[in-house]
Protein backbone atom coordinates (compact mmCIF):
# COMPACT_ATOMS: atom_id res chain seq x y z
CA UNK A 1 0.00 0.00 0.00
CA UNK A 2 2.49 2.55 1.30
CA UNK A 3 5.69 2.58 -1.70
CA UNK A 4 7.96 5.23 0.23
CA UNK A 5 7.74 8.62 1.65
CA UNK A 6 9.86 11.06 3.53
CA UNK A 7 11.16 12.91 7.04
CA UNK A 8 10.26 16.43 6.57
CA UNK A 9 12.68 19.24 8.38
CA UNK A 10 11.72 22.65 9.26
CA UNK A 11 15.12 24.51 9.04
CA UNK A 12 15.93 28.37 9.11
CA UNK A 13 18.71 27.99 6.32
CA UNK A 14 17.94 26.08 3.28
CA UNK A 15 21.12 26.58 2.10
CA UNK A 16 22.94 25.90 5.11
CA UNK A 17 20.95 22.48 5.75
CA UNK A 18 21.78 21.14 2.10
CA UNK A 19 25.22 21.72 3.04
CA UNK A 20 25.12 20.02 6.18
CA UNK A 21 23.41 16.65 5.14
CA UNK A 22 25.57 16.83 1.83
CA UNK A 23 28.69 17.91 2.43
CA UNK A 24 28.58 17.07 6.71
CA UNK A 25 26.90 13.98 6.52
CA UNK A 26 27.63 13.03 2.66
CA UNK A 27 24.01 12.23 1.53
CA UNK A 28 23.25 13.00 -1.76
CA UNK A 29 21.01 15.53 -3.04
CA UNK A 30 17.72 14.44 -5.12
CA UNK A 31 15.80 17.32 -5.53
CA UNK A 32 15.30 21.06 -4.89
CA UNK A 33 12.49 23.44 -6.14
CA UNK A 34 14.38 26.99 -5.20
CA UNK A 35 14.28 27.77 -2.40
CA UNK A 36 11.08 25.95 -1.42
CA UNK A 37 12.22 22.24 -0.91
CA UNK A 38 14.81 20.24 -1.38
CA UNK A 39 15.09 16.71 -0.60
CA UNK A 40 17.79 14.15 0.26
CA UNK A 41 18.58 10.68 -0.50
CA UNK A 42 19.81 8.71 2.98
CA UNK A 43 20.20 5.46 1.37
CA UNK A 44 17.75 2.64 0.41
CA UNK A 45 13.82 3.21 2.00
CA UNK A 46 14.74 7.06 3.39
CA UNK A 47 14.10 10.33 1.99
CA UNK A 48 14.84 13.64 4.05
CA UNK A 49 12.41 16.23 3.51
CA UNK A 50 14.29 19.90 3.64
CA UNK A 51 11.67 22.76 3.96
CA UNK A 52 12.87 26.37 5.19
CA UNK A 53 10.69 28.15 8.04
CA UNK A 54 6.87 29.48 7.91
CA UNK A 55 4.25 30.45 9.93
CA UNK A 56 2.76 27.50 8.43
CA UNK A 57 5.39 24.75 10.39
CA UNK A 58 6.67 24.55 13.95
CA UNK A 59 9.98 26.60 14.65
CA UNK A 60 13.27 24.87 13.33
CA UNK A 61 14.74 22.76 15.93
CA UNK A 62 12.10 22.91 18.55
CA UNK A 63 13.22 20.29 20.48
CA UNK A 64 11.62 16.75 20.47
CA UNK A 65 9.84 18.01 17.21
CA UNK A 66 11.73 15.56 14.95
CA UNK A 67 14.14 12.97 15.63
CA UNK A 68 16.18 11.65 12.75
CA UNK A 69 17.91 7.97 12.80
CA UNK A 70 20.41 7.39 9.69
CA UNK A 71 21.64 3.56 10.21
CA UNK A 72 25.74 3.47 9.39
CA UNK A 73 27.79 1.07 8.09
CA UNK A 74 30.79 2.12 9.76
CA UNK A 75 31.91 1.62 13.21
CA UNK A 76 30.30 4.34 15.09
CA UNK A 77 33.90 5.27 16.15
CA UNK A 78 34.73 6.35 12.80
CA UNK A 79 32.11 8.01 11.84
CA UNK A 80 32.18 9.72 15.27
CA UNK A 81 35.58 10.60 14.43
CA UNK A 82 34.95 12.05 10.76
CA UNK A 83 32.24 14.03 11.61
CA UNK A 84 34.30 15.52 14.87
CA UNK A 85 36.59 16.29 11.80
CA UNK A 86 34.35 18.50 10.30
CA UNK A 87 33.30 20.36 13.57
CA UNK A 88 29.93 18.53 14.70
CA UNK A 89 29.89 17.89 18.01
CA UNK A 90 28.58 14.73 19.79
CA UNK A 91 26.00 14.79 22.62
CA UNK A 92 27.10 12.89 25.30
CA UNK A 93 29.07 9.58 24.70
CA UNK A 94 28.45 7.03 22.16
CA UNK A 95 25.73 4.67 23.92
CA UNK A 96 26.03 0.62 23.57
CA UNK A 97 23.66 -1.71 23.81
CA UNK A 98 21.82 -4.87 22.48
CA UNK A 99 20.10 -3.38 19.05
CA UNK A 100 23.23 -1.68 18.11
CA UNK A 101 25.32 1.60 18.93
CA UNK A 102 24.28 5.25 18.90
CA UNK A 103 25.81 8.58 18.94
CA UNK A 104 23.95 11.71 19.08
CA UNK A 105 24.36 15.12 17.24
CA UNK A 106 22.11 17.92 16.39
CA UNK A 107 22.05 19.49 12.80
CA UNK A 108 22.45 22.66 12.43
CA UNK A 109 19.14 23.87 13.50
CA UNK A 110 18.98 21.76 16.79
CA UNK A 111 16.93 18.98 15.25
CA UNK A 112 18.27 15.61 16.71
CA UNK A 113 19.80 12.86 14.74
CA UNK A 114 21.40 9.68 15.92
CA UNK A 115 23.76 7.35 14.06
CA UNK A 116 23.02 3.79 14.40
CA UNK A 117 25.22 0.71 13.95
CA UNK A 118 23.62 -2.32 14.31
CA UNK A 119 25.04 -4.61 16.16
CA UNK A 120 24.99 -8.82 14.79
CA UNK A 121 21.76 -9.09 17.37
CA UNK A 122 19.76 -7.13 15.52
CA UNK A 123 17.03 -8.97 13.47
CA UNK A 124 17.07 -7.38 9.79
CA UNK A 125 13.92 -6.04 8.42
CA UNK A 126 13.69 -9.11 6.10
CA UNK A 127 14.27 -11.54 9.00
CA UNK A 128 10.92 -10.18 10.37
CA UNK A 129 8.94 -10.75 7.03
CA UNK A 130 6.16 -13.66 8.42
CA UNK A 131 7.32 -13.51 11.63
CA UNK A 132 4.74 -12.28 14.56
CA UNK A 133 6.45 -9.51 14.89
CA UNK A 134 6.00 -8.36 11.24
Amino acid sequence: MISGGNATIIVANLDRSIRFYTEVLGLHLTNRFGNDWATVSAGEGLTIGIHPASTKYPAPGTKGAIILGLDIDVPVEKAVARLARLGVQIKGSVVRSEPGNFANLEDPDGNEIYLWEKTSHAVSESALVGSSMA
